[in-house]
């Protein structure tokens, strides 16, 4: 697969991948049950909590959801392009859903109950303040959030700078 660079591959002769994530096992609703259980700090006495101890338990249930990511019906792995923020399937990766980098103005991490344990949160897309794109159970949101941010900014200003000549040459 193509990687983007910048400057040597403009958004109008190829879309090419900048980053390429998997969701957490946060993103199922039994991984955020196991994130739950594993945050409990009772007693809180250096690395001696019942999360702990219930995180080590909950291997057997954990590993199955971690393969869950990549079955070609379940899994799902999002990619933010040089054009868009893109979910596709896990393996054969045909687009699931997507957004354009031009269709947001603002990216809100949103962490639900159990995602915290996993270090992993929601990011919803939105614009005008409503949300028009959801990833879910995304590791590091922040990390992403950022990227997705710049790369944003940068389609938006190039997208706005080849626009701004042609209107001044009809004027």
């Amino acid at each position: 697969m193509k990687r983007a660079i910048a400057g040597v591959v403009p958004a109008e002769s190829n879309e090419v991948a900048v980053m390429t994530i998997w969701p957490s096992i946060a993103v199922f609703s039994l991984g955020r049950f196991l994130g739950k259980l594993c945050d409990l700090r009772w007693p809180d006495v250096y690395i001696l909590r019942l999360g702990n101890l219930l995180a080590l338990l909950s291997i057997p249930l954990a590993l199955p959801l971690y393969f869950c990511r990549i079955l070609p019906s379940i899994g799902r792995r999002y990619t933010l392009t040089n054009r868009r923020v893109v979910i596709q399937t896990a393996i054969t990766a045909i687009v699931f859903d997507a957004v354009d980098l031009d269709g947001f103005d603002s990216i809100e991490i949103d962490a639900l109950p159990g995602q915290a344990w996993f270090d992993a949160g929601d990011l919803s897309f939105r614009r005008d303040g409503r949300e028009v794109f959801r990833l879910g159970g995304v590791s590091w949101p922040e990390a992403f959030r950022q990227t997705c941010l710049k790369s944003h900014r940068a389609y938006v200003a190039v997208k706005h700078a080849v626009q701004q000549p042609s209107q001044s040459k009809s004027a």
